[in-house]
């Protein structure tokens, strides 16, 4: 699928889990209101601080979300991808955003008006379902991404891209596929040094678990990369 191109409701309902897993008139109704853009990469789509506007969902691309410490440091705190949801916690508690969302790639999302969301949650029950859902799957990765700073440095690493992986690769025949990410990013998300990611990544090419390409990160063994943090 051509995505320089506009999907129709069907397209967009069946990349969006949220609303694919809606009964089929709530979420043709839902997607009516949907507004679609096309971002270049490392663009700023929401800013901390921010009112909620809007609930978001990508179509195609990846963003990171992203924070600061005390020190001023940037903290990668997510990095997510096709058919997710964000921007749905400043709509529903109607508080500032506690987050910037910076695209990684070019990124094509589309968004609802905040009342259109609000809306759909207080009239459709699947979608408080699919909302707690999200919010459990998130706390699940959290907690792992936590023990994992336990572990040594290849552990950590492979963590983050086992991470990125599950959430969002691409599956092409035993390989799944991820972005390239630059280092640095995933130095932020998982909690280590630049260099140290590097040495990192080339002891697993070594071990011909990955592959990188100019755009793609190849993980080409999935269970050999479990067994390095079982």
């Amino acid at each position: 699928m051509d995505q320089k191109k506009e999907l129709d409701q069907d397209q967009i309902i069946s990349i969006v889990p949220f609303l694919r897993d809606l009964p089929q008139e709530s979420a043709k109704k839902a997607a009516i209101n949907l507004v679609t853009r096309l971002h270049p990469a490392d663009r700023v789509i929401v800013l901390e601080n921010d009112w909620g506007g809007a609930v978001y969902f990508i179509l195609d691309g990846w963003l990171k979300i992203r924070t600061y410490n005390s020190g001023g440091k940037e903290v990668t705190l997510n990095i997510i991808g096709n058919g997710e949801i964000f921007g749905e916690m400043a709509v529903i508690d109607e508080i500032p955003r506690s987050t910037d969302v910076i695209t990684l790639t070019e990124t094509k999302v589309c968004s609802i008006p905040s009342q259109d969301f609000l809306h759909l949650l207080n009239t459709e029950p699947q979608a408080g379902i699919q909302l707690s859902r999200l919010i459990a799957k998130r706390l699940r990765q959290l907690n792992r991404r936590l023990c994992a700073r336990e572990s040594d440095s290849l552990a950590r690493i492979v963590d983050t891209l086992l991470f990125l992986a599950q959430g969002q690769g691409k599956k092409e025949g035993d390989a799944l596929i991820i972005p390239n990410l630059p280092h640095r990013e995933l130095s932020s998300i998982s909690g280590l040094a630049r260099e140290t990611v590097t040495r990192s990544l080339i002891k697993l090419e070594k071990k011909r678990l990955i592959k990188r390409e100019l755009k793609n990160l190849i993980i080409l063994d999935e269970q050999g990369l479990e067994k390095l943090i079982s």
